[in-house]
């Protein structure tokens, strides 16, 4: 991604982090921001860490595991792109997820080329989503050897992470919308209010210089798409409605997965979601859920170390200072049409970005697997999914929201 970047970043460089220091909003604005947004108890963590056995899609060192699978050169238009498309499609259409696929061509710097986005929905039902998204297409390379690059971080590691976010969390979604619905909906809705949307982009890296016009292909014409009028105005809705005002936010993955990441928050509006990943983050390691044989007073030593594999991933807001700019990536075009959104992508970029060093020797598994546990526990928070929760009685719900509303 992000070819000679036009972009960037200026900033006062500081890893110090202490997530316990940043200011958690309280739960009642969290309701107000996200309706559905519930903390997981104390005794829904085990379950939730045992929802999937993390190895059977991250492990990379398992020829079958689908990270593995993932780890080959797959520029967009490519047959292995292709293959790997139908291999996440499979994926998706095994837990019963709602999939949507948008096919376009385009003219590249190279010719004309197609493209697939991959859009899977837990609940197309839904009003609202919560679109988590990665690319999953690697940078194309015309020469030996830089053609065999693979793009471990760059994306098939965050794609792998939603892949197990989706097998971990599908039992969790099916068994909320059940029972919303058995309760009568909820938000004013018959229904679930939001549900979970998955983006796999296509055509995210340019083909030759990253510009306006060569990068983020799959995304720029997805918003377009999604920007279309699905409904015209009426006496109670005076405003065409369309796809992409469905979104609740974005939160966009890319290169995840090597030793060491530094995240930090690039959008005001958004923080306190980002601040929702570092409290996952703490709250994971203090329970010894995030990494083997780390737990309590010892993981918070480790998280603010130097150089620790257990150092928070995220810069505190508050500790971090001076920065001016952002990252050019498949968010844009959703930013510059009023989507909320959250981006997970380590700055400075990994040493092996765009190299043919970004293999497998890249990659360090337990990082990966703590990236899946803190985006796990972050998402099902926000949507409400712990099963020991009950669901509100639409009007115990109403009668809340109005209580609410004083509360800031």
């Amino acid at each position: 991604m992000l070819a000679q970047l036009p972009i960037l970043v200026l900033f006062s460089f500081s890893i110090l982090v202490d997530q316990s220091s940043a200011a958690r909003p309280r739960p009642s604005i969290l309701k107000r921001r996200n309706p559905s947004y519930a903390p997981l108890q104390p005794e829904s963590f085990e379950e939730l860490a045992n929802l999937t056995n993390l190895n059977t899609i991250l492990d990379f060192n398992d020829p079958h595991s689908a990270l593995s699978k993932l780890l080959v050169p797959r520029p967009a238009g490519s047959k292995a792109l292709s293959n790997l498309q139908s291999m996440v499609s499979a994926h998706f259409k095994r837990l019963n997820w709602h999939i949507e696929e948008d096919q376009f061509e385009d003219t590249t710097p190279v010719g004309a080329r197609s493209f697939k986005n991959l859009i899977f929905t837990h609940d197309p039902s839904a009003p609202r989503r919560l679109v988590l998204a990665a690319h999953i297409d690697s940078k194309y390379f015309p020469d030996p050897p830089e053609d065999e690059f693979v793009g471990a971080t760059d994306s098939a590691a965050p794609c792998a992470i939603l892949m197990d976010l989706a097998e971990a969390l599908t039992p969790w979604l099916d068994e909320r919308r059940t029972r919303v619905e058995a309760a009568g909906g909820e938000q004013g809705a018959p229904g679930q209010g939001e549900s979970l949307q998955i983006i796999f982009f296509d055509g995210e890296e340019a083909f030759q210089e990253w510009t306006h016009t060569d990068s983020i292909y799959g995304a720029r014409h997805l918003v377009k798409k999604w920007l279309k009028p699905t409904s015209s105005p009426s006496p109670t809705s005076p405003k065409s409605k369309n796809t992409l005002s469905r979104i609740s936010h974005l939160v966009l993955l890319d290169l995840l997965g090597a030793v060491y990441p530094v995240v930090r928050s690039y959008y005001p509006e958004t923080g306190w979601f980002f601040d929702e990943f570092g409290h996952s983050e703490e709250r994971l390691g203090v329970s010894g859920h995030l990494w083997e044989g780390v737990r309590g007073d010892y993981y918070l030593g480790a998280a603010s170390a130097p150089v620790s594999r257990e150092r928070s991933f995220f810069v505190s807001r508050k500790a971090f200072t001076g920065f001016s700019g952002a990252v050019e990536d498949d968010h844009l075009p959703f930013v510059q049409n009023g989507v909320p959104v959250v981006h997970l992508i380590t700055l400075p970029f990994p040493s092996v970005w765009h190299t043919i060093g970004d293999d497998v020797t890249a990659l360090d598994l337990p990082t990966i697997k703590a990236w899946a546990m803190i985006v796990r526990l972050t998402v099902a928070e926000y949507l409400g999914l712990d099963p020991l929760l009950p669901i509100p009685a639409p009007e115990d719900e109403r009668a809340r929201a109005k209580r609410a509303k004083g509360d800031l």
